[in-house]
């Protein structure tokens, strides 16, 4: 018989499931690849916390200077990771002596536990840039699941030196003191602690190929653009 003439021959297409198998096993090394990691700059990262005293005020204290790391993917927030340290020691109500008291062994005993840690469990986003933020809070060697509602700010090259990417928060949540064992003096000063975050982090370097030749591009817009030269970093306020 005699054979059959090239162009008569059946064409058989190619597999798509080579490309598309690799394609599948590509997606989720893709979406690590994704992720950043960040740290917080203690400098621009600060706690504002307000309880009521005596039902005459609220009293309002600060906790600067803390500590930690925040991985995530900008287009999907749902696998971020967030860890916090917090140095008690750093409190402040406005007095040294209402300090010193409020890190006495009946409140905090910050002698004994001069750390607050927060881990994050899940992040659930609530809108375009807004997130809950759930994970396990210790303090006083207490551990309790608190949530953390979240506003991303801006994310985008810092305009001063070193000209990091950075992202910036507002974060609020509510905690009842008692639950985590901050239970003296419960007359005059209120179990419900209002808790507000402001907070910075900045990519470390190398956590992405492109890190030291930044772009500069926003995924957030700039709320300003001025026409002054960059100051040094020391003087970054």
């Amino acid at each position: 018989m005699p054979a059959m003439p090239p162009s008569a021959r059946p064409h058989r297409r190619p597999s798509a499931l080579p490309a598309g198998l690799a394609l599948a096993l590509c997606l989720p090394a893709c979406h690590v690849q994704a992720a950043e990691r960040y740290a917080l700059d203690p400098v621009h990262t600060r706690i504002l916390f307000s309880v009521s005293h005596a039902g005459f005020s609220q009293a309002l204290g600060t906790i600067s200077g803390s500590t930690g790391t925040l991985e995530f993917d900008p287009g999907d927030w749902s696998g971020a990771r967030l860890q916090v340290e917090v140095p008690l020691q750093r409190l402040d109500l406005g007095d040294a002596r209402w300090n010193r008291a409020t890190l006495a062994r009946n409140l905090l005993d910050g002698g004994r536990w001069p750390l607050a840690r927060f881990v994050s469990q899940r992040v659930e986003p609530r809108g375009e840039q807004e997130f809950t933020v759930y994970g396990v809070l210790t303090l006083r060697g207490v551990s309790r699941e608190v949530a953390l509602e979240v506003r991303m700010n801006g994310l985008r090259r810092h305009p001063l030196p070193p000209f990091r990417r950075t992202a910036g928060f507002s974060a609020s949540t509510t905690l009842s003191r008692s639950a985590f064992g901050v239970d003296g003096w419960p007359s005059l000063i209120g179990d419900e602690v209002q808790v507000r975050i402001e907070a910075e982090a900045v990519r470390e370097r190398g956590a992405r190929p492109d890190d030291d030749a930044d772009t500069g591009h926003e995924q957030m817009p700039s709320a300003a653009t001025g026409t002054n030269p960059p100051l040094p970093e020391s003087t970054d306020p």
